[in-house]
């Protein structure tokens, strides 16, 4: 059962976000890490020195390690940020500007 099934969930109607071009199915209410995980995506971010891997860390907002850039505004929280229709997510190197 997965976790919809478990609370009797009955979100509204799926739409779509792309992430670096590819479309994503998401769900009212889901912030865009969770709609992120949902499709299998787990690192969308690279640190500013050493290029390695981020994606959610601490899930509420504390760390900054699951920034992305979200129709073109960089340094956006995923884990915070609810998903909205339309959304053009950009994976995010470093800063988020071009330094």
């Amino acid at each position: 059962m997965n976790p919809l099934e478990l609370a009797r969930a009955q979100p509204g109607p799926a739409f779509t976000v792309t992430l670096d071009g590819r479309e994503i199915e998401a769900l009212p209410g889901q912030t865009i890490a969770a709609a992120l995980w949902a499709a299998g995506v787990t690192s969308w971010r690279t640190t500013r020195g050493e290029g390695r891997p981020r994606g959610v860390f601490c899930g509420i907002g504390v760390c900054f390690d699951c920034l992305v850039t979200v129709n073109d505004r960089p340094n956006q929280r995923a884990c915070l940020l609810p998903v909205q229709p339309g959304d053009a997510i950009r994976t995010q190197e470093g800063t988020g500007h071009e330094d």
